[in-house]
């Protein structure tokens, strides 16, 4: 069978409300997803020898069991009770790494979606969401991709109507050297925000419906500006992280931007624009202080959907 090759892109959060603990330990979150065009490409080739290999062009990954790609392909071959099943995956990662973009989601996903079209698996799309979300909080959104309402840990979906989100793009900063625990932001969060948790289903509901038919939904529909973002792990992160508190100050000073976030728990930062070339006119004009501080950028469009095979044989 021929190589395939699947497109993963990275998300943004537009939104991250944390609710309180569920009883599983978790945070229950309110959020707003959005993909972004900026995505890592996997090419799978069927292996006659029952392993499953991982190569990737970044060293600073790895590629054993602990990579979501390898284990989403020995979850997938092992509940379909294929043991003789392997293949060899390459990854071209675009997607820089520990940067609250779900790069590592969004691959394990791509192995999914890929392994059951190389397989001849069928599983259709309830079976694949529920392997999704046994593997990570995000990766059900990396399936759907586009601008999602995600509830729960995170893995509860509920799509915002497509032709009712006007098309932005994003300039996108990281610095090379900054990473953040997604395990210790959570944990920090709890720390210094445990007292406002809510505590009951109804609570979480209210927040859930007040997200629904709020501010930032109806200014999405529009191309004009946007509310101010809401992430409570940037009040964690950014006293933490000077790249954070840099780079937020950056952007809230560059030209034309519609609103201002940091993504996820970090350290990734962005800045809305009604369009492409007014993102790349942003980075231009910041271009001097981006270099100063040593941080790295992108311009991205956001896009309307997750992971999806790549058909005219040439990665995206």
């Amino acid at each position: 069978m021929p190589d395939l090759i699947v497109s993963a892109p990275a998300k943004i959060n537009l939104h991250l409300e944390v609710l309180g603990l569920r009883p599983d330990g978790y945070h229950e979150l309110a959020m707003v997803m959005q993909s972004i065009d900026l995505a890592d490409t996997l090419v799978l080739r069927s292996s006659a020898d029952a392993t499953i290999r991982l190569r990737c062009d970044n060293a600073d990954l790895p590629t054993d069991g602990t990579n979501l790609i390898v284990r989403a392909a020995e979850m997938l071959r092992s509940r379909v009770g294929l043991p003789e099943l392997g293949v060899e995956i390459t990854l071209d990662k675009r997607i820089p790494i520990g940067a609250g973009l779900a790069g590592g989601s969004s691959d394990g996903a791509a192995t999914l979606v890929g392994l059951d079209a190389l397989w001849g698996l069928g599983l259709g799309t309830e079976r694949l969401h529920g392997l999704a979300a046994e593997l990570g909080s995000d990766m059900p959104f990396c399936l759907e991709g586009g601008t999602q309402l995600c509830f729960g840990r995170g893995e509860r979906l509920e799509p915002v109507p497509r032709q009712q989100v006007a098309q932005r793009a994003v300039l996108l900063l990281k610095h090379p050297q900054a990473s953040v625990s997604t395990p210790w932001a959570y944990g920090r969060c709890r720390e210094l925000r445990g007292d406002f948790y809510l505590e009951s289903e109804a609570d979480f509901e209210q927040r859930r419906q007040a997200l629904r038919q709020g501010p930032l939904l109806a200014a999405l529909a529009e191309p004009g500006p946007l509310p101010p973002l809401r992430n409570d792990l940037q009040s964690v992160v950014a006293p933490e992280v000077e790249s954070v508190r840099a780079g937020l100050d950056l952007l809230r000073r560059g030209p034309q931007a519609l609103a201002v976030a940091m993504s996820g728990s970090g350290p990734s930062l962005y800045a809305l624009y009604p369009d492409l070339a007014a993102a790349e006119a942003a980075r231009s004009a910041l271009a001097g202080e981006l270099g100063a501080l040593g941080l790295a950028s992108w311009c991205c469009r956001c896009g309307g959907s997750g992971v999806s095979l790549v058909t005219d044989g040439s990665p995206p």
